[in-house]
This record gives C-alpha cells, structure tokens and sequence, in this order.
C-alpha cells in the first residue's frame, strides 16, 4: 500500500519477516492465507507480518487484494533484504524462509525450511 516500514518504527513489536518465491503461486498463496487466517490473533499480539518477495510492488497489491491479505508485502527486487538476511535467491526465487524477530529487536527464531500447511500455527506459538 505504498507504506514505508523502517526497523525504528518497529522497535517494541514482535515482528515476523516471512521471504518467499512468487505472488499467486500455489504455495505462496497457501501460506499468505494461512497467515491471513491467523492475523486476528497474531495482530492481537501486536505482531508486525511482512511478507517479502522479489516481485513487483503492483504484482503484490494485486496478491494482497485478492487475497485480502491484512499484513505488509515487501518488494526485495534488488535482493537486498534477502542478503541481510541470509535468503538464498535462485534464479530470482527468494527461499521460503521465516525470522520471527522479538520485541527487544533481537532474533527469536529462523526457519529455513518451511512446511506452508502448518507454519502459521508454528509462527503463531513462537510469538505468544
């Protein structure tokens, strides 16, 4: 939606940073819904969801709205994010992996395998 998100805004959050490969591909979309689902409880604990892709900033508000998805999508079409992060990019593909991110700005948690059926659920226990 066009808003900037800097690391001092989200400072006293617990913030998840989820990278994943391609809007509207089967798993991706699996996994933003399954994140969708889980956004009442997870923005009830003052989670900040960003979501992060190469792909187009165009290419993810049409993905968020047609999935009606309530959380930020990140465009990383340089790499950059996934480089601070450690995220392999094959062939333009970021890797499915997740950081949850505690309140105090430190990490709590990296996933670098990700099961897209369960991993709003695992997120969801990390962050309580």
């Amino acid at each position: 939606d066009g808003t900037s998100l800097s690391s001092e805004s989200l400072k006293g959050h617990p913030v998840v940073v989820y990278f994943y490969p391609k809007d509207e591909t089967p798993g991706c979309t699996k996994e933003a819904c399954a994140f969708r689902d889980a956004w009442e409880k997870l923005s009830s604990l003052g989670v900040v969801l960003i979501g992060v892709s190469n792909d187009s900033n165009d290419s993810h508000k049409q993905f968020a709205e047609h999935h009606q998805l309530p959380f930020h999508l990140v465009s990383d079409s340089l790499g950059t994010l996934a480089i601070q992060f450690g995220v392999p990019n094959t062939r333009g593909f970021l890797a499915r992996q997740s950081f949850v991110i505690g309140k105090d700005g430190n990490v709590k948690k990296i996933y670098r395998s990700v099961d897209v059926a369960s991993h709003a659920q695992e997120i969801l226990a990390d962050v309580q």
